[in-house]
This record gives structure tokens, C-alpha cells and sequence, in this order.
């Protein structure tokens, strides 16, 4: 828990100007925002002269718990593990939402002695980009009932307009409202709100290039449908441009350091259950020119953020990863058992009795799959197994036997939470190894072949779903989207992180279950199609006992309760 100033709490850290300098960058190319932050000027992604030099790491993990398996955690210690051993690196992360800082599972920025600084500028606001995202997308809101309210004179059909309005904080009761009641106050209609980092504009903040490449996606996102088929765009309706400008100074990338100093962008934020869940293309390509090394981290596990990082975001930013690394917790694995119910602050018992040796057994399948399904992009992998004092040595051994056996070039302990950089040196080893072994980085499909065969390929080979249903909405979405020339985009799915399947409460590798896509959305700006699986909420709800009911301001400025 934090319980400190912003000022007081930083008093080791160096200047952003210090870090900035070190790794390559001249004054003229960021700009200081605060004692601690500064934002890089996105143009020196595509700055000639200048390529990549560096190797590409992506972290992901096993099915996660709710409490998550601290692979931000894993991902920063790694970075600072790096550094110690010699090896200039850089991590680049996805920025925090409110949401998860006020609801469950806490802020985003690590922990123990693995964390990004300032904690508290990260967890709440960091330097507004999150807020430009609510309100560009909110903008092309206004802009359509707007444009419905002064005569519609695009034809869209009301029942086919698919834009939400968005709020960066867990809010159940928004998630579906009606709007426009009373005289004057534009048509009538049934919509809601999702969380801000689910946003469309999000991914495409994600996704852009370019200043150019932002407005142009920014311009083809589809609003809705005229009667006569037609897809309506926010060039239509004439905001794209004004979307643009709300987002000009988010598109550059969030310069920030380790609690040790290591440099560290911050940038974007789209969950990987029903987003993107990556940090920025941009940040990633200028990293990957001022470091040795770039560890960046993919939402959740391989089904999620790294089946997406590979298929969508490779596709988009044209790199490719040299290695992985799959995190790991006994905990997690037992979690997986369904005999172990893991909880914020209740830790499991420390012991290899016969129940939590086969809780452990029945849990090591989850790791088995996580790790086939890295493999079937072609690149090393390597397993994090973050270590918590209730971990025993014949537990460890356990995990690595599994590990090795299927597949992974290593499998270590890690203490970066308790060590830092120390605890991290063992796996920047590992890492390092992995990134000189042969690589055949490649696409899990064609992204021309029909959406329903791609939504198969992912299903059946990333999930182990035997075949995959679907709702009659969510089919006749799929036909509207390809009669309209949108078939050829890959796709995004949106379910839930707590099991391969689309149920939470299938642990462990489940098999003989089938896939149900509730619903069908096309975000054309961001250049994918998102399916929708099961239950999955757009819009999270705050739990019994939020995170944010501990978070408090003293007199005299002092933050507490962030965690």
C-alpha cells in the first residue's frame, strides 16, 4: 500500500530528463510533464535514420485468478533484472484504468520492489490520456444523436447504431440506459456505457502510427448502418477531425522509470478481455530504437492479449516478437484445482500436503496449454514462476517439470516482487538465451479467410473449444459486415480472462465445450472485428468490497490506500 506524497514518495527517483538522456532522446524530442512523467513526440517512430535495434519480449501468462498472477510485476522486475546484468532495456506497459483501481484487483503499475513510479500518478491520471479517450469517443456519442436529433439526413437506422457512450470506472447501472427523454432533448433510444480502456478510440490510440494514420482510423470508425445498408462513419457524421485534435497529445508515448530507475513507457490501455490489450504500437517502435531489449506485457493470458498481440497488433505495427515469457503462480495452479478460492489479501497456506499436491497436478494442464499455445507462433518461450512465500521446493519442481516438458526453453523463479532486479537476474539470463535461439514468428490465420472460419481457428485452436454457436444477431452482424467489404479484417475476441472457455467456471484445460458468441461488433477504425463470448460485460460492476473504499487524501496531501 502506498501512504505517501507524490514529492515526498519520489525523493530517489531521478529527473524524466535523466532517464529521457539515458536512453537516447534530446530535450527537442519530449516534453516534461511534471517533476516525473514526460511525453515523447510520437513522429520518431517513423523517423528515418533510425531502425530497430532492439529485441521484442512479450509477457503473458497462464488463465489468470481474479487477484491477477502479478505478471506486470513479472514484466518490470524483468526489465530491472536486465539492466543489472549489463543489458539496456526498456518496458513498455499499458497505462491503468480507474476501474480496476477502485474496484478488485487494484492499480496497474507492478509491485513490491518491481513497480513503475510515481504510483499514484500512474493509478489515477498519469497525464490525461485516458481522459482524452472518454472524451473523443463521447464527442462522436453527441455527434450521432446530434446528427439523429437535426433530421438525420444520412438515413441511419436507429436500431443498427452500435457506439456506446464510455466511463473510465466500474459502473454497472450505466450498462444500459435510455437517452433523449423529455421534449427537446434528441430521439429516443436504448444504449449504455462501457468502460473507457473497452473503447474503440482506445484500440486505435493502440493501433496509430501516425498523427495521419490516427485521423484516418479515427475517420473510418462505423457508427451504425443507413436503411439501405450503407456503413455510417465518423467522417460521416463530421467528427473524426474533432476526435483528432481531443487526441493529439495522447498519441505520445508516457515516459516514466522503475522505483530502480529503468526507463519505462506507459501508453494506452484497452483490457485484453474485451479489448486489444496492449500497449501502443508507437511506444513499442521508438523503444525498440533506444534499447537492447523491449519487455512488453500482453492483457491476461495467451488466449487473450497474446493471441491478440500476434494477430492484430503484429499485423498492425509490422514487428514481430523474438521471445516469450509465460507467467506462472503455484496459487494460480491450485486456484485451477477449484478447491482453492484465492482472494485479495487471503494467501494460501504454505505446505505440500496431499490436497494441495493434487489441487497443483490438476492445475499444471492450464500452464501446458498456455505454453502450446505460444508455441504455435513459432517463437521461444520461457516460464516465470513468481515465487510467494507459500511456494515449497518440491512446488517449484513440480511447475518446471511441466514447464519443460511442454515445450519451454526455461522455467525460473523469479522475486522480483521482494528482490527487485536481484530477483530477476536468473530470468533476464533465461530471457536473453531465448532471444538468440531461431525464431519462425508467424499468424495464427489468414485474415482474409471468412470471419466465421477465422472466429474457428481461435476457438478450436487457441481455446481447445470443440466447435463454435452462435446467437442469430451475432450471425446477421457477421453477413452485414462482410456483404459491406469488412470480412478481411482479423479479429478480436472479446471473453472472459478466468477460463480458456467462455465459462469463468471451467479451470484448469477444460474440453468437450463449445464456444457461444453472443454478438458481433465491427470496429473499422481500429481495423478488427470483435466477437462477443457468453456473459463477457463491456462494462465491469464494482465489487462487495471495492479498492476504493481504502483510498483517501490527508491534509496535508498525503495519498493512502493505493495498492
Amino acid at each position: 500500500m502506498s501512504n505517501r506524497t507524490l514529492d515526498e514518495s519520489n525523493a530517489a527517483l531521478r529527473p524524466i530528463a535523466d532517464v529521457a538522456v539515458e536512453i537516447g532522446l534530446d530535450s527537442s524530442q519530449y516534453a516534461i510533464f511534471g517533476k516525473f512523467a514526460a511525453k515523447v513526440d510520437p513522429r520518431l517512430a517513423a523517423e528515418d535514420g533510425q531502425s530497430r535495434r532492439g529485441a521484442y519480449v512479450v509477457v503473458t501468462s497462464i488463465s489468470p485468478t481474479p487477484v491477477g498472477e502479478g505478471k506486470t510485476t513479472v514484466a518490470i522486475g524483468l526489465a530491472q533484472g536486465l539492466q543489472a546484468i549489463g543489458t539496456r532495456s526498456v518496458v513498455a506497459l499499458r497505462q491503468g484504468s480507474l476501474g480496476p483501481s477502485f474496484g478488485i484487483k487494484g492499480g496497474g503499475a507492478g509491485g513490491g520492489r518491481s513497480t513503475l513510479e510515481p504510483a499514484e500518478l500512474l493509478n489515477l491520471h498519469l497525464t490525461g490520456d485516458m481522459h482524452a479517450v472518454a472524451a473523443a469517443h463521447n464527442a462522436c456519442s453527441a455527434f450521432l444523436d446530434n446528427h439523429l436529433h437535426q433530421g438525420n439526413a444520412l438515413c441511419i437506422d436507429p436500431e443498427s447504431i452500435s457506439w456506446p457512450r464510455v466511463l473510465d470506472m466500474n459502473d454497472r447501472a450505466l450498462r444500459s440506459v435510455t437517452t433523449g427523454q423529455g421534449e427537446k432533448n434528441g430521439p429516443s433510444r436504448q444504449t449504455g456505457f462501457e468502460i473507457t480502456a473497452a473503447s474503440e478510440v482506445m484500440s486505435i490510440l493502440s493501433l496509430a502510427g501516425s498523427y495521419s494514420d490516427l485521423r484516418e482510423r479515427l475517420g473510418n470508425i462505423v457508427v451504425g448502418f443507413a436503411h439501405d445498408s450503407q456503413s455510417v462513419s465518423a467522417n460521416g457524421i463530421r467528427v473524426a477531425g474533432a476526435m483528432a485534435a481531443l487526441l493529439r497529445d495522447a498519441l505520445s508515448p508516457n515516459l516514466v522509470q522503475t522505483q530502480e530507475g529503468t526507463p519505462a513507457f506507459v501508453h494506452a490501455g484497452p483490457f485484453g478481455n474485451v479489448g486489444l490489450g496492449n500497449s501502443s504500437v508507437i511506444a513499442d517502435q521508438i523503444a525498440l530504437k533506444l534499447a537492447e531489449v523491449v519487455v512488453t506485457e500482453a492483457g491476461f493470458g495467451s488466449d487473450l492479449g497474446f493471441e491478440k498481440f500476434c494477430n492484430v497488433k503484429c499485423r498492425a505495427s509490422g514487428l514481430a516478437p523474438d521471445a516469450a515469457v509465460v507467467v506462472v503462480t503455484a496459487r494460480s495452479l491450485k486456484a485451477h484445482s477449484g478447491r482453492f478460492n484465492v482472494r485479495p489479501g487471503r494467501p494460501l497456506d504454505p505446505g505440500l500436503d496431499e490436497e494441495h499436491q493434487e489441487a497443483l497436478e490438476a492445475g499444471l494442464p492450464n500452464l501446458a496449454k498456455h505454453l502450446e499455445n505460444v508455441r504455435m507462433y513459432g517463437i521461444p518461450v520461457v516460464v516465470a514462476i513468481n515465487s510467494y512465500p507459500s511456494d515449497t521446493e518440491r512446488e517449484v519442481q513440480m511447475i518446471k517439470d511441466a514447464a519443460l516438458a511442454a515445450g519451454a526453453m526455461a522455467a525460473v523463479v523469479t522475486t522480483g516482487f521482494r528482490d527487485g532486479s536481484k530477483g530477476a537476474t536468473t530470468l533476464a539470463r533465461s530471457v536473453l538465451a531465448a532471444i538468440h535461439e531461431p525464431s519462425d514468428f508467424r499468424f495464427l490465420y489468414d485474415a482474409n479467410l471468412p470471419v466465421r472460419a477465422k472466429i474457428s481457428e481461435i476457438a478450436t485452436r487457441m481455446y481447445g473449444a470443440c466447435g463454435v454457436d452462435y446467437e442469430p444477431v451475432a450471425l446477421d452482424a457477421i453477413d452485414r459486415f462482410e456483404a459491406a467489404g469488412y470480412g478481411h479484417l482479423p479479429i478480436c475476441m472479446a471473453k472472459t480472462q478466468y477460463s480458456l472457455s467462455g465459462d469463468p467456471k471451467l479451470l484448469s484445460r477444460p474440453d468437450g465445450f463449445s464456444i457461444r458468441i453472443r454478438d458481433v461488433r465491427l470496429y473499422a477504425g481500429a481495423g478488427y472485428i470483435v466477437p462477443i463470448v457468453g456473459n463477457i460485460m463491456l462494462m465491469p460492476g464494482l465489487g462487495k468490497q471495492p479498492s476504493g473504499e481504502s483510498i483517501d487524501l490527508l491534509p496535508d496531501g498525503t495519498i493512502t490506500g493505493m495498492s
